[in-house]
Formats: C-alpha cells, sequence, structure tokens
C-alpha cells in the first residue's frame, strides 16, 4: 500500500485499528485509514507545508462543498491570509492517471473556490493551473508556486 512517490520521504505514525492500518493526520489531529489516496495526501500535505512553507494553519483537509445537490470534498484547500481559497489541491492514488476527468473535477470544485491555483497530483505526477482572474480560463504553469 506505501508506494515510492515523486515526493521528498517523510516520517508519519501508524497504527493499526479493527485490522486496517491508519496513518495519523496531523491537520485533522486523528488517525485515518490509510487508502492509496490518503497516502498521496498525507505526503502531500507534508511537501506543501515543510518545502512550499504554506502555513499549516491555513491549510484544510477534506473541505466540504457543494456541487449541485451532491455533497463533495476537496482533498486539501490552501487559503490565503485573508481566509480566502488560494489553492485547491486534489489528489488521486497513485494508481490513477492524472486526465480530463480529473481536471474537470478540480474545476467543477473550483467553481465554489474561486482559488487562483489548482493541483492535481497522484503523488507520482505533479500538474498545476493558473486561474486568469480577468477572463477567468486557466493555463497550465511549471512547478507549484511558493508561499
Amino acid at each position: 500500500m506505501i508506494s515510492k512517490l515523486n515526493l521528498p520521504e517523510y516520517k508519519f505514525k501508524f497504527k493499526k485499528i479493527n485490522d486496517k492500518v491508519n496513518i495519523f493526520d496531523v491537520f485533522r489531529k486523528k488517525y485515518v485509514i490509510l487508502t492509496p489516496e490518503e497516502w498521496v495526501r498525507q505526503n502531500f500535505l507534508r511537501y506543501i507545508t515543510e518545502e512550499k512553507k504554506y502555513p499549516q494553519s491555513l491549510t484544510g483537509v477534506e473541505i466540504s462543498l457543494k456541487v449541485g445537490r451532491l455533497q463533495k470534498r476537496a482533498d486539501i484547500v490552501i487559503y490565503d491570509k485573508n481566509a480566502k481559497p488560494y489553492i485547491v489541491v486534489e489528489c488521486k492514488a497513485p494508481s490513477v492517471k492524472i486526465t480530463e476527468e480529473t481536471c474537470r473535477q478540480a474545476l467543477i470544485y473550483n467553481t465554489t473556490f474561486d482559488a487562483k491555483y489548482i493541483i492535481l497530483t497522484n503523488g507520482l505526477t505533479h500538474f498545476c493551473m493558473m486561474k486568469n482572474q480577468q477572463d477567468k480560463s486557466y493555463k497550465f504553469i511549471e512547478g507549484i508556486p511558493e508561499c
């Protein structure tokens, strides 16, 4: 289940609960079931806060939103100092390719958040898009912006 990702390696706390491996999420301050997608989310959270220097206090995990009548959750939302969403991150398991559908999902989520950046990652491949505030279009950019 724990696969090598295209991210720095971090140390995590694990615990077996009801015969399932759990990982401690320092952001939610609780153990959560370790799935391949959760592994990517936990590693990317550490990357964005430790390497890119976004404050943990401005980082939200599994943020609820409504898409039509459906209740959804954004994997990671990073807020600016005015509590406005700045980056929305969509995480997938390493075995899941980042496709147009993944991109569409993140763009739909961002109609609620209106963040400047959208990041798509499966832990192996990372894409970042920047929103043009004038015409509301998006373009792919190199790398992930620093805080």
